[in-house]
């Protein structure tokens, strides 16, 4: 092989594996389709009502190397007369204008969890590492957007 086409055969090499990993990078980042989120029944959706967040208080701490973590703290309620399976509960962090900054959903309630009992509470504690700059240092508005029996 000739010097020169030794060359452009590595730039060519280069330039696939960069796009390579940009097309993974993309992929990696793309929202799933609406048809990918969960169903819930008629009863279910009613439910929602019945689960609540009591004493959500935010605290911030650095770790070992430097780095700020913020958490949110709380009590989970299960007011209602179901167990629960599955809960997804949806955080928005608010600027000090009341717009919103960061929105996120998080799953205190999983398949791989105990479930949560009719009438029992439970500890919330959920870690960021990063929250937006204009966040208005309160804890968030936390919505229950998913639950199953």
């Amino acid at each position: 092989m000739a010097r020169g086409s030794s060359k452009w055969f590595i730039v060519v090499v280069v330039a696939i594996a960069i796009l390579v990993g940009i097309y993974a990078m993309l992929a990696r980042h793309r929202p799933l389709p609406a048809a990918a989120a969960p169903s819930m029944t008629a009863a279910e959706r009613d439910y929602l009502k019945q689960i609540g967040v009591t004493n959500p208080r935010m605290s911030v701490a650095s770790n070992f190397l430097g780095d700020t973590l913020y958490y949110l703290d709380g009590t989970l309620r299960n007011q209602g007369s179901q167990t629960l399976r599955r809960l997804d509960l949806q955080l928005t962090f608010l600027d000090p204008f009341g717009e919103v900054v960061l929105r996120q959903t998080e799953h205190p309630v999983t398949l791989e969890t105990p479930p949560l009992k009719a009438g029992e509470s439970r500890t919330l504690h959920f870690t960021f590492e990063h929250l937006p700059a204009e966040w208005n240092q309160g804890p968030p508005v936390i919505t229950p957007v998913y639950a199953s029996f």
